[in-house]
């Protein structure tokens, strides 16, 4: 059984000692860029954008245009004039801060176990960090990523949400190509790695050292407790479940999000490309999801908000792409079009009241279904297309 396991870095793979670490963090920075910036301005700046990362809930802003969009005006710096520095900074002066971390004792024998078994081991830490800074934490954990092929690793670059975001999961399983296996996150921290995850209907696994107190509901253990649990598992245990409204939301904010990842890097002529005759180019997959959620998912939730129990008839879809002549617009525009009605989607379910989710309506395929029914065939919908994305890319 191939299972994806998300594992949490800072005192889950890497003891990071956080009362020693952000000290000698904050402390360095300010140092390298004293001739820049005064300390007494850099730092409540640097605290206002991870805040800020902290809060986003907009698909359409990588953590790190957030952190940029509230960081450098407050220094009156240009990112442009003071990116060398900061360069320099992760190169050369941030891999001392080591000397305050330790490797997490059974962390590189577990990880070993994993890719011996052939599931799949992505790095799922909160994404405050620049990749670079990521990867030297890696290293002094004694998981160097240029020797574990990790399937991905999180950072503020390519990530919209972080794990206060429940769309942080849901974004990380998009940019795996939501892959069909069974799952678990497995993190330290209760507050942000596990209960975070469990609210958006994820499976997890609490690494921990008996200090703390135990949670009822929460497998834990030490990592051999999780490689024997791993091993005993039902795989039907270990899969996402859209069953609330919080999970539903979260998988839908994080489509979009993962989608642009996916595409950031992609010229324009690899949109066009059909992987096989007969299949959709990425310029056609997102024009779909574009027009459904505008003519279709829009549509229908605004009906069943608003009417008593309506009929909502079958939409054929897939003709629209013939029709519409989705190979002939810009993908991009097409992204940008779809993350726009999404948020728009978004902001209708996001102000329902708790009992709205319940309202009723008769679909044409599907039968007598709820509100909360119907966003789950959303998000569903949403999955097969980000497979078909990640595959297509």
């Amino acid at each position: 059984m191939k299972i994806t396991l998300l594992l949490d870095l800072d005192d889950t793979l890497l003891d990071t000692n956080i009362q020693e670490f952000a000290p000698a963090y904050f402390s360095s920075l300010s140092s390298a860029l004293a001739e820049f910036v005064s300390p007494d301005v850099m730092l409540p700046a640097l605290m206002g954008g991870t805040k800020a990362m902290m809060l986003n809930t907009d698909p359409a802003l990588t953590l790190r245009q957030v952190f940029d969009d509230y960081f450098f005006p407050r220094l009156g710096i240009e990112r442009e004039a003071l990116q060398p520095a900061i360069e320099r900074y992760y190169d050369e002066v941030f891999p001392s801060i080591q000397r305050v971390t330790r490797q997490r004792p059974g962390a590189i024998a577990f990880v070993e176990w994993a890719f011996e078994r052939g599931h799949r081991v992505a790095v799922a830490t909160n994404p405050y960090f620049p990749l670079k800074a990521v990867h030297h934490r890696l290293r002094w954990a004694g998981l160097p990523p240029e020797r574990y092929p990790f399937a991905l690793i999180s950072s503020y670059e390519t990530f919209h949400f972080t794990k206060e975001a429940g769309a942080y999961f849901y974004e990380f399983l998009g940019q795996l190509g939501w892959p069909d296996d069974p799952l678990v996150m497995v993190g330290n921290d209760l507050d942000m790695d596990l209960l975070p995850a469990l609210k958006v209907g994820l499976p997890v696994f609490w690494v921990r050292d008996g200090k703390e107190e135990a949670h009822p509901e929460i497998p834990q253990g030490g990592f051999d407790d999780l490689r024997a649990w791993l091993e005993a598992a039902d795989p039907q245990t270990l899969c996402p479940s859209f069953e609330t409204p919080p999970a539903c939301l979260a998988a839908l904010r994080a489509a979009p999000a993962a989608i642009a990842s996916l595409t950031a890097d992609l010229p324009p002529e690899r949109w066009q490309c059909q992987p096989a005759p007969g299949e959709w180019c990425l310029t056609e997959i997102l024009c779909h999801l574009r027009d459904v959620d505008r003519d279709v998912h829009l549509a229908r939730l605004r009906r069943v908000l608003t009417e008593d129990n309506p009929f909502l008839p079958a939409e054929m879809t897939d003709r629209w792409v013939e029709e519409r002549g989705y190979a002939r617009q810009q993908g991009r525009d097409a992204l940008e079009g779809f993350i726009a009605v999404r948020k728009e989607l978004l902001t209708l379910l996001d102000a329902l009241e708790p009992d709205a989710w319940a309202r009723p309506a008769r679909h044409a395929i599907f039968g007598p279904a709820s509100l909360l029914e119907l966003v789950r065939f959303i998000a569903e919908h949403d999955r097969a297309h980000i497979q078909q994305v990640f595959k297509t890319r």
